[in-house]
């Protein structure tokens, strides 16, 4: 049986229904960020920004709230960087990725982790203190001690004091102990990383689901066997593309209001190939070299140019010229922007 073939613009449409950016949702924080697997929260602001854009009556305190009761952690998951997800995915994503030589695999990490554990029950762990401990106690010294301490501290189950992902977050690096995650099978746990990823971001690639998780091929091929039955398409490159049953998919010509995106936002990093969403004229406009992400919005679903906040005013730089009913819809979006962050 020949399999359909999905359209750039057919991708596009699926991403953005999954990504709650066709239509935003009557959602809380803790709805958004289980729905779409993380949300990046390497610059504070950006996941504040990403739920904004896609739920109705967002209020800055809602997440903040979450995040004070520990229904929302931030912690180093998906290919290693700063996320915040809810504690039932962490444990899930920690027990999937493992057997993947992330640096809290190592043997190192292991053996210092329980140290790092007793060294936190009695409250916030400061990163410098945490170094001290370990080059007096564990006769590391300098960038030896300072990657120990990164590793080990994901290892043990440390993740970083809430304070440090509220809108006006403290940066200094303290972290708080999580409670010891349930044990759960990795090839199992991976399966449903991988069905919780598809339900976001699908259809998509083994390499697409790669490039998100940070997950080997083998591991992957043995996760999606427990997966089946899966929906499986082409691109138009001719690639396979797998997808969760019954999951959406929008028509190529359904309107996509105006977006606004954060820095960081996953929905430009979740595939290897990232043209469904991220034009490649622009990618290195917006993907920069140092690993900096930029603040992008959105027009018929595609990103159409970067945004700025400039003495509380929203300042867009559009790649291309705007027809005119984009550039005012950009404009009114911009306005409601400007309103939220002053707020």
């Amino acid at each position: 049986m020949t399999e359909r073939v999905l359209t750039v613009r057919e991708l596009n449409r699926a991403a953005l229904a999954r990504q709650l950016l066709l239509e935003p949702k009557r959602l809380s924080p803790t709805g958004v960020i289980e729905r779409l697997a993380g949300m990046q929260a390497q610059w504070p602001p950006a996941p504040y920004v990403g739920i904004w854009t896609r739920t109705t009556s967002f209020r800055r305190e809602a997440l903040e709230r979450a995040l004070a009761q520990g229904a929302v952690v931030k912690a180093t998951v998906m290919r290693q960087t700063l996320d915040l997800v809810t504690p039932g995915n962490y444990a899930l994503f920690r027990a999937a990725m493992s057997e993947q030589n992330f640096p809290w695999e190592t043997a190192l990490a292991k053996q210092l982790a329980p140290a790092l554990r007793k060294l936190a029950a009695d409250g916030p762990v400061r990163s410098a203190d945490a170094v001290a401990y370990l080059e007096q106690h564990h006769a590391l010294r300098g960038i030896s001690a300072r990657r120990a301490w990164r590793a080990a501290r994901a290892c043990a189950h440390l993740v970083h004091h809430h304070e440090t992902a509220l809108w006006q977050a403290r940066p200094e690096g303290r972290f708080v102990l999580l409670d010891e995650p349930e044990a759960l099978v990795p090839v199992v746990a991976r399966a449903e990383m991988i069905r919780r990823y598809l339900t976001a971001f699908g259809p998509s690639s083994v390499r697409d689901i790669g490039q998100w998780g940070m997950l080997h091929a083998p591991g992957i091929k043995a996760a999606l066997e427990l997966l089946e039955p899966l929906r499986r398409f082409r691109d138009e490159q001719g690639r396979e593309l797998l997808d969760v049953p019954r999951a959406p998919l929008p028509d190529a010509d359904t309107r996509a209001p105006v977006r606004f995106l954060p820095k960081w936002d996953n929905v430009l990093l979740a595939w290897a190939d990232r043209t469904r969403i991220l034009p490649e004229p622009y990618r290195k406009r917006v993907i920069r070299v140092n690993g900096d992400v930029a603040q992008t919005f959105l027009v018929d679903g595609f990103v159409a140019g970067t945004w700025r906040a400039e003495a509380g005013r929203v300042v867009v730089d559009p790649f291309a010229k705007l027809s005119r009913a984009a550039a005012r819809e950009v404009k009114d979006e911009a306005a409601r922007l400007e309103a939220f962050l002053a707020g």
